[in-house]
């Protein structure tokens, strides 16, 4: 049985920890004594020397009942700006920021969900089948710890990630491919004052690409594109010779994002060469996107474990990417699932304790539910 007082103290004390992306360190070294003390066996691999981090993701097996279907639950260490000496606020059924800080809840709330879901089956003496768990460092900072995993440890045939928002039920089934591009627009020094027709402005250069960007904000429902930093020039006196700015194109459909970063960086190369400039170019892939049908396994497990629970599953599309990306990408079917998480990353961020206990009913279905897939 799920233990309240016990989740919601989980909850508080991993909140306190900071734990920004790319220093985990202390929430690597909490959850590894959890983890042991639980009777489990956890290790941390070496993704933390890979990115220029503080620390690892964080792994670990249980042994079930029965090796397939195994599951693989994931939930991410890190946290966004402003995110250090949280203080966490309990008013009745909220738990809320004090609005100095971030709460935390993303991902702190997924985190805890697992630890008193599998906490309550051990107690239970639940049957279940082979689970992993993986807490994985620099989600927020591009999905780094999950790119960094190694699956070839892991062999899950279905993964629940527990980072989203929405009622409890809610489950995201298609998020965008994602790009992010640099552009430095580059042009020519001169004195402002004294010669400036001989400058040629990479500010102006910059400014005029980005207001004639073919695709820009939503593009279409599948899309979108942002331009989210401007960097350039040295002095008020001198004609800007080098601007640099920064962005992202993003789509659930993968000829729609080759369709639009390409359109959008002619008309960069385009602009700057028009102005007697040119612009230096890094467009990368951050991550795939992912597409699950009506029909896929991984779905009629949710469909199995709402049944089981009585909580009404709410399928929906996001526009924002997550470790589900990566899973997908690497050949799990993979859905990430809601815990509750309201406001976040913004100093208003709060969490319902009734939302996260259900989280933790719905996740104990989805346990049941694959442990009784093809069980005789």
């Amino acid at each position: 049985m799920i233990n309240k007082e016990r989740l919601v103290n989980e909850f508080l004390s991993l909140v306190k920890i900071d734990s920004l992306s790319k220093n985990e360190r202390k929430m690597a070294d909490a959850l590894l004594e959890k983890l042991r003390a639980m009777g489990l066996d956890p290790y941390e691999d070496d993704t933390g020397s890979k990115i220029g981090g503080t620390a690892g993701n964080v792994i670990c097996k249980i042994k079930g009942k029965k090796e397939k279907p195994a599951l693989l639950l994931m939930a991410h260490m890190d946290t966004v700006v402003p995110g250090l000496s949280k203080k966490a606020v309990v008013e009745g059924d909220i738990i809320k920021t004090d609005g100095t800080t971030i709460l935390g809840g993303d991902d702190a709330a997924g985190i805890a969900v697992i630890l008193e879901t599998i906490r309550s089956l051990q107690e239970d003496n639940e049957e279940f089948g082979d689970i992993y768990l993986a807490f994985t460092v620099c989600e927020e900072g591009g999905l780094f710890g999950a790119t960094n995993l190694d699956l070839s440890k892991i062999p899950a045939d279905y993964a629940i990630i527990l980072d989203e928002g929405g009622p409890i039920g809610t489950a995201a089934v298609t998020a965008p491919y994602y790009n992010k591009f640099k552009v430095v627009f580059k042009g020519k020094a001169a004195h402002a004052g004294m010669e400036p027709e001989k400058g040629i402005s990479a500010i102006m250069m910059a400014a005029k690409a980005i207001a004639g960007m073919p695709c820009f904000g939503r593009i279409d429902e599948e899309s979108t594109s942002n331009i989210g930093m401007i960097n350039g020039g040295q002095a008020r006196n001198i004609v800007c010779d080098t601007c640099t700015i920064e962005g992202e194109v993003r789509s659930t459909d993968e000829n729609k994002i080759k369709d639009y970063s390409e359109r959008i960086m002619n008309w960069f190369r385009k602009t700057a060469e028009e102005m007697g400039g040119s612009a230096e170019i890094d467009l990368e892939t951050m991550y795939p996107g992912f597409r699950l049908k009506d029909s896929d396994p991984v779905i009629q497990l949710l469909k199995r474990a709402s049944e089981l629970s009585g909580i009404p599953l709410n399928l929906q599309p996001t526009g924002g990417g997550s470790d589900t990306n990566v899973i997908n990408g690497a050949g799990i079917p993979a859905v990430n699932i809601s815990v509750g998480m309201e406001k976040a990353h913004s100093t208003e961020e709060f969490i319902r304790i009734s939302d996260m206990e259900k989280a933790c009913e719905f996740l104990t279905s989805i346990i049941k539910a694959a442990y009784s897939y093809n069980h005789q």
